[in-house]
């Protein structure tokens, strides 16, 4: 799903679903500033165990707190007191016995949350899952969505859950129940079973604890990764670490285990990635504050996953390999939607990539500041028109590098409030202007050609010597409609257009481009650079 939608709107996306060298969808929360020149911002994460439910209702709703609790932590949040919640509903409540187990339900969420110190201030309900077909009554288990989401003080110090130092660090396991039940499991699923015990939160305590000890190093900045168990036990946490680290691991377990409920159980808990040199002022950390963990292995630069438990190899496996078989379900659903052949190379790819690397001279790198009355540089409108969404992230990032920046609509030059003979440079934003469509920069592009003082105001401001222009997006289409990219004077058949890519389909990916030698103002002095856009 992630790669169908723009997941950098606004500029304000601290932390979205793709993490890691070869961006793969596993992040655990999703963090936005709240503003471009400060490091504040807000964290949201999501809990949900609905299969949990069909064992226990009040267990599944202790669970999906607990799930947004270990998801939410690893964000750098205000305080615990300070996460408020959204629970959505979902359940049949108006056959018999199913009022009475949603009502089991949220009292077990209220305690759990009344000692954790955190509340709910919204949500809704759908009370009426339940339909009958063909004479059969249907009806969708009982399930709770917990949404939580709290203000950030340092958006820069959220936790990934992709390893970082493949050699040179240590797995951290921390539990808050010391119990491996297999109910509800993924595993249980795979066999077509629900089971009869489900994990559960017994030491509510313990949890807040863990949660507040985490923060605190987070905010020291020691953990270099980071990822819970919620969802597949702690053989899915492990190896999702290594994919998204492109990386391999050595698990070793001294102490005999069942292996199945070691590795399966849905437990609350977490996977902790120590670089070597802060893993005893990381240990001593935790055990002054009495949590309890228990280390289990290294990570490795050879791409392989070696598991043993009690000097028993139980796993020994290539790590692309496995990554293939997780990513497996996400290929068969993107051969029914787009271009096989795309989907198909990708796969093929993803086993030997080796992820991005970037060159940039830091010194170069402009110093976001409050906006200020003060700067003399180039003028530049940053015009938008119906639909355009990128405005504030482009003004922003003119008025990093020292430019005067102004916010300009196509309606202030119709309505002649303005004129771009004020300006040096025109940045047009992106966004859709006019539909949300392949080739929406069309709409744009009527507003000026079929206008004879606006085409004029444009085609002034294109030749005079001393401006410059940008586009970006939707902008870019609709400097390639005036004839303005890649320059004036080419044939109507010689110039580019923007057609279908070979998906077929909308692409949101993380790509490096260099930076080659140019006479373009926007690219002087970064010569050589990689960078990610």
């Amino acid at each position: 799903m992630v790669s169908k939608v723009d997941r950098s709107v606004t500029g304000l996306i601290a932390q979205q679903q793709c993490v890691g060298p070869l961006q793969l969808p596993l992040a655990n929360c999703a963090v936005a500033a709240l503003s471009h020149f400060d490091r504040t911002g807000s964290v949201t994460a999501i809990g949900e165990q609905p299969i949990k439910g069909l064992i226990c209702p009040e267990a599944m709703a202790r669970l999906s707190v607990g799930e947004m609790l270990t998801n939410i932590m690893w964000a750098a949040i205000s305080d615990l007191s300070d996460i408020k919640c959204s629970a959505n509903w979902m359940w049949a409540a108006k056959l018999p016995g199913e009022a009475s187990e949603m009502y089991e339900a949220a009292t077990a969420m209220r305690d759990m949350m009344i000692t954790l110190g955190i509340a709910i201030d919204g949500g809704k309900d759908s009370l009426s899952m339940a339909t009958k077909v063909n004479g059969e009554l249907v009806k969708a288990p009982g399930a709770l969505v917990v949404s939580g989401y709290a203000l950030v003080t340092d958006i820069c110090k959220t936790v990934t859950p992709d390893l970082k130092f493949p050699g040179r660090s240590q797995l951290l396991l921390i539990e808050f129940s010391n119990k491996h039940r297999l109910g509800g499991s993924a595993l249980a699923q795979v066999y077509n079973q629900v089971g009869s015990e489900s994990p559960d939160v017994e030491d509510v305590s313990l949890l807040k604890k863990g949660f507040q000890v985490i923060q605190m190093l987070i905010n020291k900045e020691l953990i270099s990764a980071g990822h819970d168990r919620s969802d597949g036990g702690l053989i899915t946490t492990l190896l999702e670490m290594a994919f998204a680290g492109n990386c391999g691991l050595e698990i070793v377990l001294q102490e005999q285990v069942d292996i199945f409920s070691y590795f399966f159980a849905e437990e609350l808990g977490i996977v902790l990635e120590i670089e070597d040199t802060n893993l005893d002022e990381v240990t001593s950390f935790l055990c002054e504050h009495g949590i309890e963990y228990l280390s289990i292995g290294r990570t490795s630069k050879q791409k392989r996953i070696d598991i043993k438990v009690a000097n028993q190899c139980v796993l020994q496996e290539d790590m692309p390999k496995l990554r293939d078989i997780w990513n497996e379900t996400s290929s068969r659903l993107e051969l029914l939607q787009t271009n096989p052949e795309c989907v198909i190379a990708e796969t093929q790819s993803l086993r030997n990539r080796k992820g991005m690397s970037f060159k940039y001279d830091p010194i170069r790198q402009p110093l976001l500041k409050s906006p200020s009355t003060n700067i003399s540089g180039p003028s530049v409108a940053i015009l938008r028109e119906e639909g355009s969404n990128g405005d504030k992230e482009m003004a922003v990032a003119f008025h990093a590098a020292g430019f005067r920046t102004w916010d300009v609509t196509m309606s202030d030059l119709l309505e002649k409030k303005i004129h771009l003979k004020e300006f040096d440079g025109i940045a047009f934003v992106g966004g859709f202007s006019y539909a949300d469509v392949m080739d929406s920069g069309k709409g744009w592009s009527g507003v000026i050609l079929h206008n004879k003082e606006i085409l004029l105001q444009f085609e002034e401001f294109y030749n005079r010597k001393n401006t410059f222009s940008l586009g970006v997006c939707n902008g870019c289409q609709l400097m390639a409609l005036l004839g303005w990219i890649p320059w004036r004077g080419l044939d109507y058949k010689e110039q580019p257009r923007f057609i279908h890519n070979r998906s077929g389909r909308f692409e949101s990916r993380f790509s490096v481009v260099k930076v080659l030698p140019s006479p373009s103002v926007m690219l002087k002095g970064l010569e050589g650079s990689s960078l990610g856009i």
